[in-house]
């Protein structure tokens, strides 16, 4: 079943949550049209490593250092972002872009196997299938091997698993918790059940992490074709993008978890070593955002900002784009003012209604510059974007309204050149799996497209 085809696992409950619409349909993003003209900024970003706070002197030292070639101020830039969002950056982390399903899992089960302390997954989606499975067993065999393994998985985005799938890591001696249950009778505190946990996180001994769009699914068993020279795989998983952190970064992602664990007045975890000391293990320069409902929306403000300060190209990969009206005149402004402004969306989906609420924003897109593009075969999942090839970012996040206001959401943004062009590597090779859509093009779709597009539309802030 589909990750956020969030309206499709949660239809059957639709009336249960029909109070609580009301109630939450109020609730808007905050005003960010003049963030880059209204913040005040530090003449430098604060950077924080393995040892701490870095005095004004060495912060500047190593921007100089690790920046002295860019044709974009990425201090200037770092310094605003941190005014908005009021996040350090964090130096010296090692990050590993992970392209598709296989590798992501590989990965993943290669930390989980050799974990010695503890293991803190928090996914929205795990399902019972080839992949949950073989993910549930080896969770299980580390936590009989004497590692506290600890999990958060969302009830909405579980809705499909058997509750005996849980019980059987839970007598295994897995400590789980569902987050925010779809049942008031289950809840221990105010029921909210629309806002959902969509995060991905997982942390091995405090010392390894990985984030992204990927959850626990056999949709991710195989390749989605990135960097394929053949398209004659007949079995084509999603295409999604996810990182692995080495570093003093990955603090910050166990805290988020933890975080959430004692939101949700959960019992208390068991003692691990869960903050070990980090040793500087790269050169990368990241931010850690996390965002939940309720809070500073730091995530949609660093987007916004980034859109608005971008000055060569904007680059975004989205699954689920239902822009809010700031996104969306931040991006048309961008292309207008000669910003080279290309988004790859998906041509194949698992929610009809989402496809379509996207379309309905072609053509002011088309007609402002913005080039659209479709990725075929495969099933589009990741939410990456990369701005002037310096300001990159791999998260959960979706470009809509619910990733924003009502999800428990997490982003990595990385700082930084040689990552930025990374990112644009895979920009591009998507590229090649993506069919380019013209305004000529789009205006020749049926009128029963157009229709969906306009009833999808109404039904955006849900989506």
């Amino acid at each position: 079943m589909g990750y956020d085809s969030y309206l499709h696992r949660i239809i059957f409950v639709m009336s249960l949550v029909a109070a609580t619409l009301t109630a939450t349909a109020c609730a808007s993003l905050p005003e960010v049209r003049y963030l880059s003209s209204s913040l005040t900024a530090s003449s430098s970003p604060t950077i924080t490593n393995a040892q701490g706070n870095l005095n004004a002197k060495k912060s500047r030292s190593l921007l100089s250092k690790r920046w002295r070639n860019s044709h974009i101020d990425i201090a200037a830039m770092a310094a605003l972002e941190e005014a908005a969002t009021g996040t350090p950056l964090i130096a010296g982390n090692k990050i590993t872009l992970l392209y598709d399903g296989p590798q992501t899992m590989t990965a993943m089960m290669e930390a989980i196997n050799s974990a010695k302390d503890h293991i803190n997954l928090e996914t929205y989606i795990f399902d019972q299938d080839e992949v949950g499975i073989r993910f549930a067993e080896l969770l299980m065999a580390r936590q009989r091997a004497g590692v506290q393994v600890n999990i958060i998985y969302d009830s909405v985005g579980t809705i499909g698993t058997p509750q005996a799938f849980f019980d059987k890591m839970r007598d295994a001696g897995i400590r789980l918790l569902a987050f925010n249950p779809v049942n008031p009778l289950k809840l221990i505190g105010s029921w909210e059940p629309n806002n959902r946990d969509h995060r991905k996180i997982l942390v091995v001994d405090g010392v390894v992490a990985f984030t992204g769009g990927v959850n626990i699914s056999s949709t991710y068993a195989n390749s989605s074709l990135f960097r394929s020279a053949s398209r004659r795989n007949t079995k084509v998983g999603w295409r999604d993008t996810h990182i692995k952190i080495e570093g003093p970064a990955v603090a910050a992602l166990q805290w988020t978890f933890l975080d959430t664990w004692t939101s949700e007045k959960s019992p208390d975890l068991s003692d691990s070593n869960f903050f070990p000391p980090l040793k500087e293990a790269g050169d990368k320069l990241v931010r850690v955002l996390a965002s939940e409902p309720d809070g500073d929306q730091d995530i949609y403000k660093a987007y916004v900002l980034a859109i608005q300060e971008a000055k060569n190209t904007i680059h975004i990969t989205c699954a689920y784009f239902v822009p809010d009206i700031q996104i969306l005149q931040a991006l048309n402004a961008a292309a207008r003012r000669g910003v080279d402004v290309k988004i790859i969306l998906p041509g194949v989906s698992d929610s009809s209604l989402v496809f379509h609420a996207t379309q309905s924003f072609y053509d002011e897109m088309l007609t402002n510059g913005i080039k659209i593009y479709q990725l075929q075969i495969a099933v589009l999942h990741a939410k990456t974007a990369v701005i002037d090839k310096v300001w990159a970012t791999v998260g959960s996040t979706n470009i809509d309204t619910r990733s924003f206001l009502h999800n428990n959401e997490i982003n990595v943004v990385v700082f930084g050149e040689e990552f930025g062009v990374a990112m644009e590597n895979a920009f591009t090779e998507d590229l090649r799996y993506s069919v380019e859509m013209t305004k000529s093009k789009w205006e020749q779709r049926p009128l029963t497209d157009r229709f969906k597009e306009w009833t999808a539309r109404r039904l955006q802030y849900w989506l």
